[in-house]
């Protein structure tokens, strides 16, 4: 177990930075904007997920040699890239079907390939690797011993705050959505706007980042 003042000063420094708008709020908005509420919590609840086999590879050591192999680091961007653009053009190429959802909750059907999207788009950023395995480390008591379990149980509790954070992020966002839901037209353009985030996320992602 981690004592309780590392887990106390790793979970102020975890807030501080998830409270910092980033990609994965970026994505669950425009997830939301797209798909609606559904849409965006089953988004948020798919990248945290994919904490959790990032935080696995951190513990076992795996981590550290991707975060450090140009190849692994660069294969993984982009493919996360890519998806995000994919993720974008689907959204504004269904937009009239957002439009056209009754509840304002989404697309009537896919929850599981939402949520499963939403994962894919966790697990292949490489940046949330690299930073864990340049901060868990920090807050680790080597002398309390058990290392991986130390490691995995800071990476839940990341995982946990981000949920929380994250879903008022796309409870916001949903809100709005209602409004502009009054016009067809109005989601029409929420919905390609959504998807636009995605892409532009996609094309930062692509462009910046840790360099080795």
């Amino acid at each position: 177990m981690v004592p309780w003042e590392n887990l106390l000063a790793f979970t102020l420094t975890a807030l501080v930075l998830i409270l910092i708008p980033g990609p994965a709020v970026l994505f669950s908005v425009g997830r939301t904007l797209a798909l609606g509420r559904t849409g965006g919590l089953l988004s948020v609840a798919g990248v945290s997920l994919a904490l959790i086999p990032i935080v696995a590879l951190v513990a076992v050591g795996v981590g550290g040699l991707v975060a450090q192999s140009i190849v692994l680091f660069t294969i993984l961007k982009v493919v996360g890239s890519l998806y995000l653009v994919y993720l974008g053009i689907q959204a504004i190429r269904h937009r009239k079907s957002a439009a056209a959802a009754p509840d304002l909750t989404g697309l009537p059907r896919g929850h599981a390939r939402q949520l499963w999207q939403g994962f894919v788009v966790g697990v292949t950023n490489p940046k949330t690797l690299a930073f864990f395995v340049a901060v868990l480390p920090q807050f680790v008591d080597l002398k309390a011993g058990a290392v991986p379990l130390q490691l995995l149980e800071l990476g839940l509790v990341f995982a946990l705050l981000a949920v929380v954070s994250d879903s008022m992020w796309v409870l916001a966002a949903a809100a709005a959505r209602v409004w502009f839901a009054r016009s067809p037209k109005r989601i029409e353009r929420l919905s390609a706007t959504g998807g636009g985030m995605m892409i532009g996320l996609g094309g930062i992602l692509l462009v910046t980042g840790p360099k080795h």
